[in-house]
């Protein structure tokens, strides 16, 4: 019996390395790491936002009188000195927020976007609480405990991203609960309305001028701080702008990363970040030999899985992580920014505990310092840390082979019978 086919079976993209929207993610993570172990190299800092994010906190409580100089978690941790402008963190979160805003605006991807459900606005506030509360106990976030942490070779990167994993699934269970997503109504079809092609000119033109000044802005501080002799400022402005262009066009949200893997099975995002850390690790491991720097290491205790966890529920209850609520800010979502508050607010509540509550004497104090490259030597270290990450690679292959499944399935083509047809054209 002859067959034919009905239509040619859809091709699903489902790989790190191509997108229908921006960037492809897999280039992105990959370019990401290669940039931040440069910044390594040169700061001799890593790139790292909620420190900076806490300070903030600090700044604004000491405005309303708080004795924020005071507090233990200032005087030890992250120094309350000077100005954002003053930093090279400070620098680096305000040039993420500059870049990503020149990319969203010369991509036209901004667009000032309001949830409907009022109740996003209070769940993406208590979200970021969570998560700047977990971060800031964990020693940082998707950043600096993860993307930036692993490839120091420190311990507490991996326990912070293990538990943030088992968080992140919790979260899920947590947002697909009915009480959580609020009403589903029906809603009315609206008409696609047809934007004047004059009108949309203006607004790009508009746009670009304002995406322009950003950046002139932008090049003015950096050649002022380099004629000042603050060249370090500079780096910051520069690189911060180069990791806010690259999230923004890579899309790039660690939430979505591991919420995939949880609703869908999806890997795409995953995938690209294991790829990112590789490139930051190996990366990095020449910029320690190179240089002769002794890598970061942070506690490595029950405050990591605590504060891992809690910033894994976090970031789901928020809708985005760290980096992927700088870019949907930019991009004109109003509730990112009140992820972004919640956040600040999350870490600044961590900062007045960590002596106020005895959350460092409790949890923090005691948790022992271990760092691969410094303990196992460097080439063991970078084995072990590859090793681990193919290890990770390969423990997401169950999903990722049962999305590629379905999605043959749904992509199969439908075979009639050649005599069927004929007897159908007839017919007719």
């Amino acid at each position: 019996m002859s067959t034919i086919k009905s239509a040619e079976p859809h091709r699903h993209v489902d790989t790190p390395f191509r997108t229908r929207v921006g960037v492809a993610p897999g280039p992105v993570f990959a370019a990401l790491g290669l940039l931040s172990a440069l910044y390594v190299g040169i700061t001799g800092t890593v790139w790292a936002v909620t420190g900076e994010f806490t300070r903030l906190g600090g700044h604004v409580a000491e405005a309303f009188g708080g004795d924020v100089q005071s507090w233990k978690y200032f005087a030890e941790v992250v120094p309350l000195k000077g100005s954002p402008i003053d930093r090279t963190d400070g620098w680096i979160v305000i040039a993420m927020l500059a870049g990503s805003a020149i990319a969203a605006l010369m991509a036209g991807d901004f667009r000032w976007r309001v949830p409907r459900l009022r109740r996003r606005f209070a769940q993406a506030i208590v979200g970021g609480i969570v998560a700047g509360f977990g971060a800031r106990l964990a020693f940082g976030c998707n950043l600096a405990a993860m993307f930036t942490g692993i490839p120091q070779f420190s311990l507490h990167a991996w326990l912070f991203t293990l538990m943030t994993a088992v968080g992140t699934l919790v979260g899920v269970k947590l947002i697909q609960m009915r009480w959580w997503r609020g009403p589903t109504r029906l809603m009315p079809g609206v008409a696609h309305q047809v934007t004047d092609a004059a009108v949309e000119a203006r607004r790009r033109r508009r746009h670009l001028i304002i995406a322009l000044v950003i950046l002139a802005g932008l090049v003015a501080a950096s050649v002022l701080y380099v004629a000042t002799g603050r060249a370090m400022l500079a780096v910051a402005v520069v690189f911060g702008t180069a990791f806010g262009v690259l999230i923004q066009r890579g899309q790039i949200c660690f939430t979505a990363a591991f919420r995939d893997l949880w609703i869908t099975g999806r890997t795409k995002l995953a995938d690209a970040l294991v790829l990112g850390l590789a490139v930051a690790t190996a990366s990095t491991f020449v910029v320690l030999l190179v240089t002769g720097m002794e890598p970061l290491t942070k506690p490595a205790g029950v405050g990591t899985l605590i504060g891992g966890f809690l910033f894994g529920i976090g970031i789901v209850m928020a809708g985005a992580c760290e980096t992927g609520m700088m870019y949907r800010a930019m991009e004109g979502q109003v509730v990112a920014w009140f992820a972004f508050g919640g956040n600040v607010l999350g870490a600044t509540i961590l900062a007045y505990g960590w002596d106020h509550w005895n959350i460092h004497a409790t949890l923090v104090a005691d948790a022992p310092k271990i760092n691969l490259f410094t303990q196992l030597g460097p080439w063991p270290a970078l084995a072990i840390s590859l090793g681990l990450l193919g290890i990770w690679y390969l423990a997401m292959g169950s999903r990722r082979g049962g999305r590629r499944a379905r999605l043959e399935a749904a992509s199969a083509p439908v075979m009639f019978d050649a005599a069927d047809v004929d007897t159908e054209r007839t017919t007719r």
